[in-house]
Formats: structure tokens, C-alpha cells, sequence
């Protein structure tokens, strides 16, 4: 028996502030962020098979199958909920890997939503965050569902409204490393905690940019660019960074007014994950 479902929307994330509030014995950093959810996204399709293979059938460059991030997600959902299924899973890919917009992370929560969903595994949404943190800190948000507040490594989620936006997104071509930009000894590790209650959209920064912005000039370029339209920000470790504007208009008016070597794309904010669901 095989089942074909698609197509399921991966969202990205913005950072729209981001404090590394300090470190714990372990080595993980401590943080404070407001995530955006945006309708800009990857696309992923599954075909459930009786089976019990789980596989990706449009790997990406350079990823073995063992550390897809989606394959991950399914072998944890699969043996959490003792699930005697598989699935072959496709992904429509346009966010960059290294961009900072969390791509990997929202394939990882899309496959565990929607194949709680299409295996039946009934799984709580609190039940699949907590299997969506051993799979990466941002992964937990996208299952959340709605844009948060997050403390401790990314994983304390508090739901966050937000007023209508649109966003302009300069994607330099380009991958940042994570590790190596929380690993530097350039980062202000000790940016005093704000509470949930005083935030306000604009406030903060990304304590990231700075230690991004001398190890990767280009990153430097694409923001000091958009910086001339508004308060523009790196989004998460980089490299992509963004800037908000009340109107679809006015961000596709400033993307048309790019160079030549710089890209980027227009997108809306959310409210929720598109595949949220009270049900969960």
C-alpha cells in the first residue's frame, strides 16, 4: 500500500532580535529571540509506503541520507510512536542552506507534523516539540506553530503577536556557519535579559551581526545596502538579513531598486504556521 500527500509548506523564520543572554556548563548558549514566521518557504511531499523505509528521494548535495535532517525527523517520529510505516519524502528546496532563515529546521518540523498526520501516530504538538529539540533548537518554533518569544537555548516558547508586516529578504550567496560564529571569542555573550511584556518590534539587535559582518564582508555589503530603506537586521547566524515595511508595495518597490549582483525576495509575515491546527 502506498499513500501520496502533498504539498506541505515549510515556512522560514526570522530573527527579528536575537540576545545571547549567556552559557551554560554544557556549552549551549543561552538566548532571547522573537520569531517571525513568513510565507516564503520550501515545499515537501511524502508518499507513505508499508513498509518501514524511511528515505529521501531528492537528497540534498552533500547530505548523506543519515544526516538529513527529515529523514531524522521521520525515524524519531516513526519510533517514538512505535509506527510500523515509512515514507518516501521530496522537498521543493529555496531556502539556502546557511542563510539563517531556518530552512532545514521547518523541513524537519514539516515531516513531523505531516506525518503524524498521514501515519496517524495521534502525537501531541507538545509531544513533537519535544522530539523536534533533539533534532535542533530552532526546529521546536515551527512546531509551535506561532510566532514566539524564546529563552533558554531557543526551546521556552511563548506565543508572540505581531503586527502585520512585509519583509524584504537580500540573500547573499554565501553559507554561514553556526558553530563557527557562536564558537568565536569576538561574541558578547552577557546582553542583559528583557522581558516578554517590554518587547516591542524594532527593539534589540542580533548580537551575531557584528562577529558575521567581519568574517564575511559580503554579509556587511548586502546589510549597509538595506540599511538606506529602514532598520535592517541579519536574521539568526546569517547570512541572509531583512528589513520591514508596512506595505507589499513599498518592500517590492525597494527590490526592484537592487544591483545587479544581490538578490533577494518579498515576503509576507504569518500569524501561524500554515499546517497549524487546533487539533494538535
Amino acid at each position: 500500500m502506498t499513500i501520496a500527500a502533498g504539498a506541505f509548506p515549510a515556512p522560514a523564520k526570522l530573527n527579528l532580535f536575537l540576545h545571547v543572554v549567556g552559557r551554560r556548563k554544557d556549552g549551549y548558549h543561552l538566548l532571547q529571540t522573537a520569531f517571525r514566521l513568513i510565507d516564503y518557504g520550501d515545499e515537501l511531499s511524502f508518499v507513505v509506503r508499508a513498509a518501514g523505509v524511511i528515505r529521501s528521494v531528492t537528497p540534498l548535495q552533500g547530505v548523506p541520507q543519515e544526516q538529513d535532517l527529515c529523514v531524522r525527523a521521520a525515524r524519531a517520529l516513526q519510533q517514538a510512536a512505535g509506527c510500523r510505516e515509512g515514507a518516501d519524502i521530496g522537498i521543493v528546496k529555496r531556502l539556502p542552506m546557511g542563510g539563517g532563515l531556518g530552512g532545514g529546521s521547518s523541513d524537519a518540523a514539516t515531516t513531523l507534523i505531516a506525518l503524524n498526520r498521514l501515519w496517524h501516530t495521534g502525537l501531541s504538538r507538545d509531544r513533537l516539540q519535544q522530539l523536534a529539540l533533539k533534532l535542533g533548537a530552532d526546529v521546536p518554533v515551527f512546531v509551535f506553530g506561532e510566532n514566539a518569544f524564546a529563552e533558554g537555548i531557543g526551546e521556552r516558547l511563548r506565543a508572540l503577536p505581531l503586527p502585520p508586516a512585509w519583509y524584504l529578504v537580500l540573500v547573499p550567496e554565501l553559507a554561514v556557519s553556526t558553530a563557527e560564529i557562536f564558537s568565536s571569542a569576538e561574541l558578547t555573550r552577557n546582553t542583559n535579559a528583557i522581558t516578554i511584556a517590554a518587547f516591542s518590534v524594532g527593539q534589540g539587535r542580533n548580537d551575531l551581526e557584528p562577529v558575521v559582518c567581519r568574517r564575511y564582508p559580503l554579509v556587511a555589503r548586502h546589510l549597509e545596502w538595506l540599511y538606506r530603506y529602514g532598520d535592517a537586521r541579519m536574521t539568526g547566524s546569517g547570512a541572509c538579513v531583512f528589513c520591514a515595511f508596512d506595505s507589499e508595495d513599498q518592500a517590492r518597490k525597494v527590490r526592484s531598486e537592487l544591483p545587479a549582483d544581490m538578490r533577494g525576495f518579498v515576503a509576507r509575515g504569518l500569524d501561524r504556521h500554515p499546517l497549524w491546527s487546533e487539533d494538535d
